[in-house]
């Protein structure tokens, strides 16, 4: 009994020290930008959602209106997210989770039939969500 505590307390241990490993590496890297002039499509894995054409089922997300553009910023800023690159047509950010530090990278690119929206996570293959619960946080706070 005293050799299976040893091990599950080992086990947590490595666990922990790999999700904070994986927090760290997130930390080094940035948005994918615009490739083509859209943005980055989403990997296979189910940590990012877009609403560029090309995503499909749980990686679909609709677009925001073309008016919204103008408060991202301020969206952005009161969710503790970054803005790492901004021109006139292209937003880029930076989320961190409170434990571990993961970071994700959330972009927007104005278009005449909305504001497109990329949100990814960087490093892992699940975000258990986070990246599409984002996505409708900013929605909300645009519409609130």
């Amino acid at each position: 009994m005293k050799y299976l505590l040893y091990g599950v307390v080992a086990l947590v241990v490595l666990a922990v020290g790999a999700l904070f490993y994986l927090g760290q590496t997130s930390q080094n890297g940035e948005a994918p930008g615009l490739i083509d002039g859209q943005l980055a499509p989403c990997p296979s894995s189910p940590n990012c959602v877009s609403s560029e054409a090309g995503a499909t089922g749980e990686q679909q997300v609709d677009p925001l209106p073309v008016g919204a553009w103008d408060a991202l910023p301020g969206a952005i800023a009161d969710m503790e997210g970054t803005i790492t690159s901004q021109d006139e047509t292209y937003l880029a950010a930076e989320f961190t989770a409170s434990i571990f530090s993961f970071v994700d990278d959330v972009e927007f690119r104005l278009a005449e039939d909305g504001v497109h929206v990329r949100s990814a996570s960087r490093v892992g293959y699940s975000d258990m969500g986070v990246n599409s619960e984002r996505i409708a946080e900013i929605r909300e706070n645009l519409d609130g």
